[in-house]
């Protein structure tokens, strides 16, 4: 059985298809609610990406990717957070993940930040650690929200477990520019990242993963460690 037909907890999460937008001339029917997610999810990455809202790119992220979708899940759609990830979910499965990811991720981030790639575009970062840790919080908590909560609960109201795979496409896009190794395995990443928030209901724990795996590359790569 599918990871959201498993349980009746995870049933009550799956909203009810929204009165759908008619286009009669085009014959053409659209889920309402899916054109608002897609379209926004395209429109806050682009802002993200072209325009600078404030000193802080992590105060940007998460105004666009936390603050945003939240007025839109909210004010708009008139639901709860909790509905997309926003909860403590199955704390003890989630545990298990994020010490489990931190584990096996562990051996890999100490080779692969070495690497000329990754030494070439992290080995220039040197913050001290309390302000690595509070930078990439507030970037990490804001991407987790969108991606693993907004865009993945929104898919999978509709697409079930499919949801798991397209969300990470656009989070695999988004690396365009990174090292080659991390955006190719972003793909994976980001499947595993929401395989995990599903299973647990919860964006917290793939954060949890995310940010373990984002302090200790740059650790790695410029020298902290």
């Amino acid at each position: 059985m599918g990871i959201l037909t498993d349980s009746t907890t995870r049933k009550s999460h799956i909203m009810k298809r929204d009165i759908p937008l008619k286009f009669d001339r085009l014959k053409v029917s659209l889920n309402r609610k899916n054109v608002i997610l897609i379209v926004s999810t395209v429109l806050l990455l682009t802002v993200n990406y072209y325009r600078n809202l404030t000193p802080w790119p992590s105060l940007d992220l998460a105004v666009l990717c936390f603050v945003a979708p939240l007025l839109v899940i909210t004010a708009l759609w008139q639901e709860r957070p909790a509905n997309y990830g926003l909860r403590l979910g199955n704390w003890r499965l989630g545990l298990l993940f994020t010490l489990g990811g931190m584990a096996l991720m562990t051996p890999v981030l100490w080779f692969i930040a070495r690497t000329p790639d990754f030494l070439s575009y992290y080995g220039h970062t040197t913050p001290s650690w309390e302000w690595l840790v509070l930078d990439y919080a507030v970037h990490l908590f804001s991407w987790e929200f969108f991606f693993r909560g907004f865009l993945l609960f929104g898919l999978a109201r509709n697409y079930g477990d499919d949801a798991i795979f397209l969300q990470a496409v656009p989070f695999a896009l988004v690396h365009l520019g990174k090292p080659e190794a991390e955006t190719l395995s972003t793909i994976f990443g980001g499947a595993a990242f929401g395989y995990v928030a599903l299973k647990t209901d919860s964006m917290l724990y793939p954060f949890l993963i995310h940010l373990y795996i984002q302090v200790l590359t740059i650790a790695l790569a410029s020298g902290m460690i």
